[in-house]
């Protein structure tokens, strides 16, 4: 009985085969499971990929996602080990990788302008990066985006670290700002000044991007990844690339969907978004230029953090995937 049952199955299988229409079917990719480390907290700015999830974009690619909100450093840890495929974290941090020898790839450049900028109360006159000299600064640490931003701020106008009195205030900028603790603060330009304004606190705003450009935030992979599976790695990039224009086009569709995967997300926060779509919008979205990470790089050497120029510092990036991935 059991083998006749067997031939049945099979019967069945080759005849629902043969009973279409002639056209060749989409095969449905095998769906690969993939943790996505982020970097930061659930927040509205990661809408292209919320959107890339909702839409099922991530899905067509057979791409199934689990958003990890652990450390930047740890992200690119586990890729340069080949645990994990993609993180999201900044350019400066991918040279330091390359420089200890960490094969890590950065695909895609999410945020096209350095988001660091530093914000003082209109009333200190701090208007420009001159105005800085001499004013007690705080920063979150010495370390990270804030830091190398904030050096290569200074680094572009004359200045040095020594020239401010800069201090680590921890992750209380808008506290330290309003107490004046700090006559300025080094924030992320789509997260603090957006709170002082909805605050009603006069500010005045320095755009790191305003005197320099950097790599910041982006996808990296890994180099076994690209040489294994290079379709993921383009699969996995059209998903964000697609999310992204979505948010583009419809922000208010985009943060409804944010809601649902950032628990308490209310409309008082839409403003974080909004403030984030100029800092990703470039010509070819995902693109990611050379001479940004020639300067990156001398940014580093600068500051210590980067003891001589990376071997091969092209091989520290790879724009093949956004190219590929254009409709």
């Amino acid at each position: 009985m059991k083998r006749i049952v067997t031939i049945f199955i099979l019967l069945a299988a080759l005849l629902a085969a043969c009973s279409g229409t002639g056209e060749t079917e989409t095969a449905v990719p095998e769906t690969v499971s993939i943790r996505l480390p982020m970097g930061y907290i659930p927040d509205p700015q990661y809408a292209p990929y919320y959107v890339a999830v909702e839409k099922g974009y991530f899905a067509e690619e057979g791409i199934e996602i689990e958003f990890d909100y652990s450390f930047e450093t740890d992200g690119m840890a586990l890729v340069g080990a080949n645990e994990l495929p993609f993180a999201i974290v900044g350019g400066d941090q991918v040279i330091l990788a390359r420089a200890q020898g960490l094969p890590v790839v950065y695909v895609l450049e999410w945020f096209q302008r350095y988001p660091i900028a530093v914000v003082s109360k209109a009333t200190a006159g701090i208007e420009a990066p001159a105005d800085l000299a001499g004013r007690n600064v705080g920063l979150p640490g010495f370390f990270g985006a804030s830091y190398v931003g904030f050096a290569g701020l200074l680094a572009a106008n004359g200045l040095d670290l020594a020239d401010v009195n800069a201090s680590d205030i921890g992750f209380n900028q808008v506290e330290s700002l309003l107490t004046d603790q700090s006559e300025a603060v080094v924030v992320f330009a789509n997260n603090e000044p957006v709170q002082l304004a909805a605050q009603g606190e006069d500010v005045n705003v320095i755009y790191v991007a305003d005197y320099i450009d950097m790599v910041s935030n982006g996808i990296i992979t890994n180099e076994t990844t690209i040489a294994d599976n290079p379709e993921l790695v383009e699969g996995f990039v059209r998903a964000v690339l697609r999310g992204l224009a979505d948010v583009f086009a419809d922000s208010d569709a985009a943060y409804a969907i944010s809601k649902q995967f950032v628990e308490g997300l209310d409309d008082g926060r839409k403003n974080v978004l909004e403030a984030s779509l100029p800092l990703w919008k470039a010509d070819t979205l995902g693109y990611t230029d050379p001479a940004s990470w020639e300067k990156t790089q001398e940014i580093l050497l600068d500051m210590g953090l980067l003891d001589a120029p990376v071997a091969n510092l092209e091989a520290a990036y790879d724009n093949a995937f956004i190219q590929a991935a254009q409709p």
